[in-house]
């Protein structure tokens, strides 16, 4: 059946229209192939640089896949059982490995990836596309000039735990829309510490930010409350790479900046929820909530109680 499910891949692969690009400033043609597609339920969530896309096998139907492309290829398996099947990277010998639930794939820019299964369970996998030069990449990495290798079917828990917190972000909690682009900075680390047979001599820590750097940061965080900010714009602003503004920060401030970002939100919610003349609706929107359901869970999740209990409290 390898052969045959090899040549149809290819046919298979060849007649199916190729999605349009889902990171802008990355140029390539598809995501993994599957055939027949009929039987996936995909979701996916692009940031600048990354893709995270979550599949979900419906039918216990053989099925073969596929993939080539000028980003990395990061595979986290969460459940794959097969009865028969055969799984390739280009580089490394095939595998017929009949269970790798809680298996990680890594499939560098440009090599092949293919295979073929008839599931024993419904399989469940996240795939993440990485541009090997993009914009969350720590620059003194230097990720883009890395010679990776291919791994198939390993663990590695560091990088596991990154995967499934960047997976939970196919569906964002909005009080945090910064944390997945942290996650991303956290995965290009983690991919070169691997990808090193000696290990990755991990950055020595700076220490946290200076006086001028918190005092700028922070009013600037404090004037766009109700806007989503870049982490990068605030790594320019303290004039940091991410990955380096990321650990300083928290140093300095106590937490990440995603979360200190939506905790001053929240204050500045209480501050209004003072005047009564301002209605819950009208204070979600002015800190940043499009709904007010979704500002009401965020209040009360840092403080314990609704908006609106809050405010009865004050009298």
């Amino acid at each position: 059946m390898a052969g045959s499910a090899e040549r149809s891949l290819n046919q298979s692969a060849a007649l199916a229209p190729r999605p349009a690009s889902p990171i802008p400033d990355l140029e390539f043609s598809s995501l993994v192939n599957i055939s027949p597609p009929e039987i996936v339920r995909r979701h996916s969530k692009a940031w600048s640089g990354l893709y995270v896309e979550t599949v979900q096998v419906t039918r216990h139907t053989p099925f073969e896949y596929g993939f080539r492309a000028p980003c990395h290829l990061l595979i986290a398996a969460e459940l794959a059982e097969r009865y028969d099947g055969e799984t390739f990277v280009e580089g490394l010998p095939r595998s017929t490995l009949r269970d790798f639930t809680q298996k990680l794939t890594f499939v560098p820019a440009g090599y092949d990836f293919r295979g073929w299964q008839k599931p024993r369970a419904l399989t469940r996998t996240t795939y993440f596309y990485i541009d090997p030069r993009g914009p969350l990449a720590d620059p003194e990495l230097r990720f883009g000039e890395i010679e990776f290798k291919p791994r198939l079917f390993f663990y590695d828990r560091d990088l596991w735990e990154i995967a499934l917190k960047l997976k939970s972000q196919v569906n964002p909690d909005p009080m945090y829309p910064q944390y997945a682009e942290a996650l991303g900075i956290v995965l290009t680390h983690e991919l070169a510490r691997i990808s090193s047979d000696t290990g990755l001599r991990r950055p020595v820590s700076r220490g946290g930010l200076a006086p001028w750097q918190q005092k700028r940061v922070a009013a600037y965080i404090e004037e766009r409350l109700a806007y989503d900010i870049p982490l990068a714009t605030l790594a320019e602003l303290a004039r940091l790479s991410p990955y380096h503004f990321s650990r300083s920060f928290k140093h300095s401030f106590g937490l990440p900046p995603h979360r200190y970002h939506a905790n001053r939100r929240i204050e500045r919610a209480k501050q209004l929820l003072a005047n009564r003349e301002l209605s819950v609706t009208n204070i979600a929107l002015d800190v940043g909530f499009s709904e007010t359901s979704t500002f009401s869970a965020a209040f009360h999740r840092l403080t314990g109680q609704t908006p609106s209990r809050y405010r009865r409290n004050l009298d």
